[in-house]
């Protein structure tokens, strides 16, 4: 699930540099991408 949702930030992120979009709204989409990988390998990390 949270692999999901990272490729579909991951998507949003990359559009929003394509598109040229406003900094602020960019680097948002870039700190939750952030948040969600790091939660992502700390829950990987915690079932291995």
């Amino acid at each position: 699930m949270l692999n999901e949702e990272i490729c579909k930030l991951r998507d949003k992120l990359n559009k929003s540099i394509e598109d040229g979009q406003d900094y602020s709204i960019t680097y948002k989409l870039s700190v939750e991408l952030d948040e969600l990988i790091a939660k992502y390998y700390k829950e990987k990390q915690k079932s291995n």
